[in-house]
Order: structure tokens, then sequence, then C-alpha cells
């Protein structure tokens, strides 16, 4: 029987995050509002009960909002209990690490948590890039260690990664992903492949934008606009780029690129590369591809209409939408044929988690799967090194209805 299971007369089992940032905060605030006794522990003295600070008053905006009761936001802080030492955690039935990214902690962590729980625990983390393999390797017993890939913030965002090692469990997988219904969330199961589903399938996103201002095809406000106004996506690559951090979005990306063996097709751009390096990191320092200086006020560059124009009734090779289109569907087709996710949980994370107009498998069928062949191929030859390559699930038929 699994440790969480409990018919309607029972109180849910307490659940355990260790991690007291943003992250971790924000996951105890969805377990605890769903009746979950919740135990946050963070290593850092005062880092918990800190987090239940800025919370309580999180909450009580809510309730001046009118968005929930002074009683319900009683509750959610009341079931939530402030700690520091891991080795110290009454029995659970879910542990949810979302520490930094490092490997060597999170192996730690969870091997400290594994000794001091009962076995049918459930151990999950909340990276975002690490292999779930490796995470689980330091374990005596890797089939309970799981992925739980929530995105920021967690409170208002409805999707999670629920991703399995080699040696997941089955029985814990479809355990968790019905908890995260539970929760009101809209999980989505994949393996640990780099970058999961979201930050692997986006890449395109980013990284043909980049190479367009790079090639001198347009300026990157013309590029934004063609994006948002044509296709239909909240926001165009660079001033997301800008919200997000270059640093961070540069990071993600040179992490899948590490993981799949430098991968050209992974590789991050030059362009990308120079903000990192000269501290143009968007609106945190003020300046990125654009500049946010307060004083004076920045003036945001105009795109280029009649340039836009042009290219998007031009050949794929300089449409900055066609393009990214091609390679977002491109790059999801080749999860789904590696049998990494499915068509429908590929479209629902890419909805779900980075807010596109349509998912990339959604979005390949009208125009044709072999006409996305036909356009990744002409990309190739205009630009060759192996970053265009067409997935063989384009044309093998796997996708057929």
């Amino acid at each position: 029987m699994l440790p969480m299971d409990h018919d309607t007369t029972s109180p849910p089992a307490p659940v355990a995050v260790v991690g007291a940032g943003t992250m971790g905060a924000g996951i105890a605030q969805v377990a605890a509002a769903s009746g979950h006794e919740v135990i946050l522990v963070d290593a850092a003295p005062g880092a918990a009960d800190a987090a239940l600070t800025r919370l309580r008053a999180i909450l009580t905006r809510q309730v001046t909002k009118g968005r929930m009761t002074d009683a319900e936001a009683a509750g959610v802080v009341g079931r939530i209990e402030p700690a520091v030492l891991v080795d110290g955690l009454p029995e659970v039935g879910l542990v949810v690490e979302a520490v930094p990214e490092d490997l060597a902690l999170k192996q730690r962590l969870l091997a400290g948590v594994a000794a001091s729980q009962p076995p049918t625990t459930i151990l999950a983390t909340n990276t975002s890039s690490l292999d779930i393999t490796a995470i689980a390797e330091a374990l005596p017993d890797p089939e309970r260690v799981l992925g739980l890939h929530f995105f920021n913030p967690p409170p208002l965002m409805r999707l999670v990664e629920v991703v399995h090692g080699e040696a997941t469990a089955e029985a814990y997988l479809a355990h968790v992903a019905a908890l995260m219904r539970a929760w009101g969330k809209t999980p989505v199961r994949c393996t640990s492949t780099p970058g999961f589903i979201v930050n692997r399938v986006a890449r395109p996103f980013y990284g043909e934008g980049q190479r367009v201002v790079e090639e001198g095809i347009a300026d990157p406000a013309t590029v934004d606009w063609i994006l948002r106004e044509k296709g239909g996506f909240r926001m165009g690559p660079f001033e997301l780029t800008d919200l997000i951090g270059q640093d961070v979005n540069y990071a993600v990306g040179a992490s899948v690129w590490e993981q799949t063996g430098h991968d050209p097709r992974y590789a991050p751009t030059q362009f990308q590369r120079g903000l990192v390096e000269s501290g143009r990191l968007g609106r945190k320092t003020g300046e990125g591809v654009f500049s946010y200086a307060a004083q004076p006020p920045a003036a945001r560059p105009e795109p280029d209409l009649g340039l836009a124009e042009r290219l998007v009734t031009g050949p794929v090779e300089t449409d900055p939408l066609a393009r990214t289109v091609a390679m977002l569907v491109n790059e999801a087709v080749d999860l789904v044929r590696r049998e990494e996710a499915s068509a429908a949980d590929v479209d629902t994370a890419m909805r779900l988690g980075v807010n596109y107009p349509r998912g990339p498998i959604e979005w390949g069928r009208p125009i044709g799967f072999d006409v996305v062949a036909q356009q990744i191929a002409a990309l190739d030859r205009a630009f060759p090194g192996g970053r265009y390559r067409p997935s063989p699930g384009l044309t093998d038929g796997s996708l057929d209805e």
C-alpha cells in the first residue's frame, strides 16, 4: 500500500518540503492548501520561518482582495511547520526536495532522508535539469525516486512534470500524478531526458530568434513583433529572455547542450553568450537585449513593420516565425519518436508551461509534418553544421492519426 493512500474520511498524509526558497515555499503552500500537514525544512537557521512570514503576508493580500477568507488563509499557514534538521523529520508520505541544482547535494540530501524514512515514502526532486537516474543512484531503493518539476510560481502555475528515472516504479509515478491532480495541477509524464519536456522543446524559441539577429536578417524588436503579432506568442524571444534573465536562460540551454553531448541542435549562441559575459542580463540589471533604465526612461526600439511583412511571406530561411515553429515541431516530434513523452503531454506541457498559443504537435498537423521536414532540410542546406536535421518522426508515419 502506498503511504499517501487514504479514503475520503482520512486526513491527507504529511508532506515534507526541503528548501525554503521561492520554489520550496510555493510547493509547501500548494500542499498545505490541499489539506496536508507540511514540514518546511531549510538548513539555514531562520530561513523556513522567514518563508512562512512571507507566505503569511501574501495570503493576507489575497484575503484583502477577496480571493480567500481569513479562515482559509489561517488554515494554510497553520498547516506549515518550519524546521531546520532534515534527519529529524517525522514519518511523511512524500518528500519534495527543492534545493539548488547541485547533483552531489541532491544525492546526499535524499540519501539522508531515505535512511530516516520508511521504505514507502516517496522521494521527489524538483530539479529542472538534472538526471533523475543519477540522483537516485545514491539510494539503495531508487524505485521510489522521481522528479516533480513545478513551474514558478507553484501556486499559480498548473503544470507539473512528473519525471521517471530508469528505476522508478510505475506505481509511484501513477500515484504522484493522481496526487498532483488532487492538488489542482496538470501532470505530464516524461522520461529523464535532458531538459525534460518544456526546457528541451523550448530551446528553438530562443535560439532561432538569436540566430536570425546574428545572421543580420532582422533586429530583435522586429523578431519579437513577428513572434507576438504573427505567431500568437505572449512575448517574443528577446523580451522574454530579458525577463527570465539572460544568464538563467543561457544556463538552461548550456545544460541541455552539455547533457546531449554537445549536440549542435542545442549549441548556445554567441549573441546570448556575449550578453551574459558583458553583464547585460535583462530587466534585473537594467540592460539586456533592450534597455530598462529608469532615468531617463528607456525608449524601446520600434520594429520594422515593412521588413516584418516581407520576412513572413518569404522563404523559411529568412522567416523568423516559420523557422521557429518548424524547429519547435521538429523537437517535439523527436521527443515523441524516442518515446520520452506522449504527443498529448508534450502539447499540454508547452501550452501550460510556457504559454504557447498551441502545442507544437498540434501546430505541426495543419502545416503537414512532411512540409516541416522540407523546411528543416532547407535550413540545413542554408546553414550546415548539424543544427538543422529533420526528425525521422516527421516522415515515418508515427504521428499519423
